[in-house]
């Protein structure tokens, strides 16, 4: 039973955080790019900042390493990887863009291979990295003489988020800071979403006056904040107790699938073969990487196999 109701989580979560790329491209009818991600973690954080109260006893960092590791996650992980997703959205579908943020599990893994003294490359890892930097190529087809168009800007913006994202995970693991994974995601989405703010706020393109509030546009914003942030984060934490980082990984996946389905039924967005080849090419290079991990993950599914 408990198996099921794993899978059922995963999928679940696979589902919220894959659809809520076609609720950004939805939303960004309505709101200016940055400002919408900045609000959206307003909201998100405020949920998730309730929630570390309640189940930590310590839901305010108190130190400086503390603060560090919330500053560096809320710099890189929520508001330079949200600000160039948003802005980046606005020129290329919810199922390219997702299939570009799953480079972001491989992306760390290099990082971290290079950032943290304990981690090395092996020839195979090197293979793995550069299959999924060509999986973006795949999908982004840039062509030298039309190297500016919108959709290739766009999609190197969604890049630079996976980049952005990457990079925080990695950091934060160097920083040794004594908080629970809810209080660090719940300072951390407040203090990008006030980064974000900032950021929008200097945009001459960008202010409170140019939302509109439409039910489509609450619906969106709704869902971003309650149902893929808050619920979202709250399943992620609970599957990472129970099957570890590896599998959790996973989800990264998966998503992609719901995000061209959901951009598919909702906004007629289009899959194209490049999308589709380009996402294999990126779940190989990430197997290449966690062959090891991977491996040792298939004894404990067999065996629970067995026991049902």
């Amino acid at each position: 039973m408990t198996r099921y109701r794993n899978a059922l989580l995963f999928l679940t979560l696979a589902a919220l955080w894959g659809s809520a790329f076609m609720a950004i491209k939805a939303g960004l009818a309505y709101f200016p790019p940055v400002l919408f991600a900045a609000i959206r973690y307003d909201l998100a954080g405020v949920i998730m900042l309730g929630y570390a109260g309640w189940v930590t006893d310590k839901w305010v960092p108190t130190t400086r390493a503390g603060w560090t590791q919330v500053i560096v996650g809320g710099a890189l992980m929520i508001g330079s990887y949200h600000a160039f997703l948003f802005v980046g959205e606005q020129q290329t579908t919810s199922a390219a863009a997702a299939v570009i943020v799953s480079l972001s599990p491989i992306l760390t893994t290099g990082f971290a291979r290079a950032l943290l003294p304990d981690e090395r490359l092996t020839v195979t890892g090197v293979v793995g990295t550069m299959l999924g930097l060509l999986g973006v190529g795949i999908l982004t087809r840039p062509d030298p003489a039309n190297l500016l168009t919108a959709d290739v800007v766009a999609k190197g913006l969604v890049f630079v988020a996976a980049l952005s994202f990457a990079l925080g995970s990695v950091l934060t693991r160097r920083i040794d800071a004594d908080l629970s994974i809810e209080t660090m995601e719940a300072w951390s989405m407040l203090s990008g979403a006030a980064l974000m703010h900032a950021v929008s706020v200097a945009l001459p393109s960008e202010s409170l006056g140019a939302v509109r509030w439409t039910p489509e546009a609450l619906a969106a914003l709704g869902y971003l904040s309650i149902a893929a942030s808050a619920v979202g984060f709250l399943i992620y934490f609970d599957l990472l107790d129970r099957l570890g980082p590896v599998e959790i990984n996973l989800v990264s996946y998966v998503a992609p699938v719901f995000a061209a389905v959901s951009g598919y039924l909702v906004l007629d967005e289009v899959i194209d073969g490049y999308t589709a080849v380009g996402f294999l090419v990126i779940v190989v290079g990430f197997a290449l990487l966690k062959r090891d991990a991977l491996a040792a993950e298939l004894p404990k599914l067999r065996a629970a196999l067995a026991r049902e």
